[in-house]
């Protein structure tokens, strides 16, 4: 079967319907997945850039971006190596009004088993599971 690796702005043609032009030959791409003609593999760097472009610049709300990109993960023939990270960063960046980038660190983290970012960020406490320290209170964790 035929294969290869997608960049952020396909998916965002696709999707967006802008440009037409390119989006149509997005759109015979992504017929040809259906088709079972061809595989397409999206890395989590590039799921990022889709989000923050219709993010920022088409303006999409959190609650209009992840539904439609879980079901585009889900379609058969589009593969990424950590689908399921991707699916938990989807649903910490709806529900947790984190920014994906973040969701995607806390979610990656999670399936490591660590617990502890060192981040001037707060909204990384809204992430459960996960544990924010400052830069330096570090030195207070473990010291009595």
């Amino acid at each position: 079967m035929n294969q290869g690796y997608m960049d952020a702005n396909v998916i965002l043609r696709f999707l967006t319907g802008d440009p037409p032009q390119m989006a149509e030959r997005a759109a015979s791409l992504f017929r040809a997945v259906e088709q079972g003609e061809l595989r397409l593999i999206v890395e989590p760097i590039v799921l990022t850039e889709v989000v923050w472009v219709l993010q920022s610049f088409y303006h999409y709300r959190p609650a209009q971006i992840a539904p439609v990109l879980r079901e585009f993960l889900g379609q058969d023939g589009i593969e990424a190596e950590d689908k399921d990270i991707m699916l938990h960063a989807l649903s910490l960046y709806e529900s947790k009004n984190v920014d994906f980038a973040d969701a995607l660190v806390a979610a990656r983290m999670l399936r490591r088993g660590v617990t502890q970012i060192f981040s001037f960020d707060e909204h990384f406490e809204r992430l459960p599971g996960i544990r924010r320290l400052v830069p330096r209170e570090w030195l207070r964790v473990d010291t009595p």
